[in-house]
């Protein structure tokens, strides 16, 4: 999974998120950083920003680098806007609390797939009747 990180403040205070994520445990097992361009958006010409580049592996953490990000984001002096894309899906941090937290799990974490039905459960319910309304048959 690939996932871009922006930063206000400039190219210093990406290096300084991307130091961070280096010295994280959970991010650094899980993906590798690096400091990209990135690509212009459709029909956008001229300049492009840097941003940190997450690729990221089967030991990924989804929250520990939300709180690797919400940790690096209170050191700072000023407060940050961080924006993180995953594909089509993008989150904004600028406070920093629990509902926007929330919503980066939401475009960090890939959907899971739905549980396929379990047979004998299936056939339980069949014998009790409850399939139909509970009625029996």
């Amino acid at each position: 999974m690939r996932i871009d990180v922006a930063v206000s403040g400039g190219e210093a205070e990406l290096r300084s998120l991307r130091d961070w994520l280096s010295r994280d445990p959970g991010t650094r097992r899980g993906a590798h950083v690096e400091l990209v361009q990135a690509e212009p958006s459709p029909g956008q010409m001229g300049v492009v920003t840097d941003v940190l580049q997450l690729i990221t592996d089967n030991a990924w953490s989804a929250a520990s680098f939300a709180l690797a990000l919400s940790t690096w984001r209170q050191t700072r002096p000023h407060a940050r806007r961080i924006t993180v894309r995953r594909g089509d899906l993008t989150v904004s941090l600028d406070g920093g609390g629990d509902e926007e937290l929330r919503r980066l799990l939401d475009v960090l974490e890939p959907p899971t797939a739905p549980e396929p039905p379990d047979p004998d459960r299936e056939r339980e319910r069949d014998q009790d009747g409850r399939a139909d309304g509970g009625e029996g048959r």
